[in-house]
């Protein structure tokens, strides 16, 4: 599996800048979670990650190997939030044709709609699900490719807490092959998946480390996202 390294990742919209030389590490079978309030720059930095946005400065290497931006889909594969497609398509459809393009074969495929208890609307148009369902599909689609690292923005919106548990455990499992980077808007659902935790405030790196890491310091009393998070963006 691959290891991903960022260094001093940095971006700016004209004379403001949303990214400012942010460090972090992803490892082979770990799960990282990218926290921080609305307009920390977590969307951004991912898409500065994948090649979606151009970056100002950083490197990004690959087991340890400098890595442009235009071949990194090889490796990653980055799920945006409130995306819908092929909304006119039926979801059986939509999973058929993300099987074909990425050679995932029938048997995998079933796996993962069961996996996602997506069976009472294969049938549906993508664009008539709920919220919780069209999460789900695209979860499903993000776990039929085989990229070694999945980018994932807000993978549990929409879903209520049983759900929510039920997709960290396929995620957890989905981690022991893969490794996956997580935008978290919830910080309970964070704090319960994530081995190690990246925490940025208008885009600057406040933190990176375990919940421990975090807690010292911030110089909490106790081992609670919520309150290292309020003593770091204080």
């Amino acid at each position: 599996m691959i290891g991903l390294e960022v260094v001093g990742l940095g971006r700016c919209h004209g004379d403001t800048r949303v990214l400012a030389d942010v460090d972090f590490d992803l490892r082979p079978g770990e799960i990282v979670g990218i926290i921080g309030p609305n307009g920390a720059g977590k969307t951004t930095l991912m898409e500065c990650l994948v090649g979606l946005q151009p970056a100002r400065t950083g490197v990004v290497r690959l087991d340890g190997i400098p890595i442009d931006p235009g071949a990194r889909s090889a490796a990653m594969f980055y799920l945006p939030d409130g995306i819908m497609p092929w909304s006119d398509q039926p979801v059986w459809r939509v999973t058929g044709l993300f099987r074909d393009m990425h050679g995932s074969g029938r048997d995998r495929e079933v796996t993962v709609l069961r996996r996602l208890e997506l069976a009472p609307v294969l049938s549906k148009r993508v664009g008539e699900l709920s919220k919780g369902y069209r999460r789900r599909l695209l979860l499903a689609l993000a776990l039929l490719t085989p990229q070694p690292i999945l980018i994932l923005d807000e993978p549990f919106d929409g879903f209520d807490l049983r759900q929510t548990l039920h997709v960290m455990e396929l995620l957890r499992e989905v981690a022991a092959e893969r490794a996956l980077l997580l935008s978290i808007h919830q910080l309970k659902d964070a704090e319960r998946i994530c081995d190690r935790l990246l925490l940025l405030d208008a885009g600057r790196r406040l933190g990176f480390g375990t919940l421990a890491d975090l807690a010292t310091h911030a110089g909490a009393t106790k081992l609670d996202l919520e309150e290292v998070f309020l003593g770091l963006t204080a």
